[in-house]
């Protein structure tokens, strides 16, 4: 027995995405298929290991489950580092900076977190993204650990473990945004 289009609509009424609460009609008047399975959210994210001298890069995968070192960018002066970025977030198609935030090993913001937030707030305004912090502390002392693990030299590879640590500050945050999301469906289920 085929049903007509309207038909179809009034058996499914009420049936939604239990995540969302919508529900998506495809071309057969019976496909009806959760939106969550069919929209998928993306984030393009860059993870930043800022440093007096340099500042480590890493960007993700468009899934959010994989962050990746990009370049270490050698600080010059805030306008050439703000050029450097604006390249990067054009070709990205950047959504939000992640910054490792160095707490002290108290729990407490010092000079250099306080520096951190101080250059991310700037930057951040002058790409016009949002910031959001990660605790970073160790992320730099994991970054080495892994060169050695590697046989290589940390002192030879000052740029390698920036950009090592900022893919560690960047998987966190994702890593984090991911629990919390698996968190919130359970939770609505």
């Amino acid at each position: 027995m085929a049903f007509e289009q309207g038909q179809a609509d009034k058996e499914t009424k009420g049936q939604a995405d239990k995540a969302t609460g919508e529900h998506i009609l495809l071309s057969s008047p019976l496909a009806l298929v959760p939106a969550s399975s069919v929209q998928k959210e993306y984030i393009s994210a860059l993870g930043l290991d800022v440093g007096r001298k340099r500042i480590g890069v890493a960007g993700c995968d468009r899934t959010g489950l994989i962050a990746t070192g990009i370049t270490t960018i050698g600080r010059t002066s805030f306008e050439r580092d703000v050029e450097q970025f604006r390249q990067l977030v054009t070709e990205r198609q950047v959504q939000l900076l992640v910054v490792g935030l160095p707490y002290s090993m108290d729990g407490s913001l010092g000079f250099q977190a306080r520096e951190v937030q101080k250059f991310a707030k700037r930057l951040a305004k002058a790409l016009k993204l949002p910031v959001e912090y990660v605790d970073e502390r160790l992320t730099s002392f994991q970054a080495e650990q892994m060169l050695i693990a590697e046989k290589r030299s940390p002192s030879r590879h000052k740029e390698l473990i920036d950009r090592k640590a900022a893919s560690l500050i960047l998987q966190q945050w994702l890593d984090t945004r991911r629990a919390n999301s698996k968190r919130t469906l359970a939770s609505a289920d």
